[in-house]
């Protein structure tokens, strides 16, 4: 190894910070308040509880997280139209996980 010569490092790609998928202005995230299983409907077979463009209430259910056997139910904080799912039927979640991205009522 020589003293005085420098590593060649390629610069960083272009990819500005911004261009990480970020949410749109005023939009509202959903996410897990614990870790489990996500599961989009009450039973195997059954429809989901909700899906992409309905509108939602506060306190409505949109999904269930199984955790030890336990089926806890995923309530909506704000009123709005269902935007995106993040999550897939019976995919494992974590902690803090984004489920679902509301556009709140105005």
């Amino acid at each position: 190894m020589e003293i005085g010569t420098a590593a060649a490092v390629s610069p960083p790609a272009a990819a500005p910070a911004a261009a990480k998928e970020s949410p749109e202005e005023g939009l509202h995230t959903v996410k897990s308040p614990i870790v489990g299983t996500f599961y989009e409907a009450p039973s195997p077979g059954a429809p989901p509880f909700v899906k992409v463009g309905d509108t939602v209430e506060v306190g409505q259910v949109l999904c269930i997280v199984e955790a030890m056997k336990l089926l806890n139910e995923i309530e909506s904080d704000v009123a709005g139209e269902i935007v995106k799912t993040l999550s897939s039927n019976g995919q494992p979640i974590e902690y803090g996980q984004e489920l679902f991205v509301i556009r709140p009522k105005k």
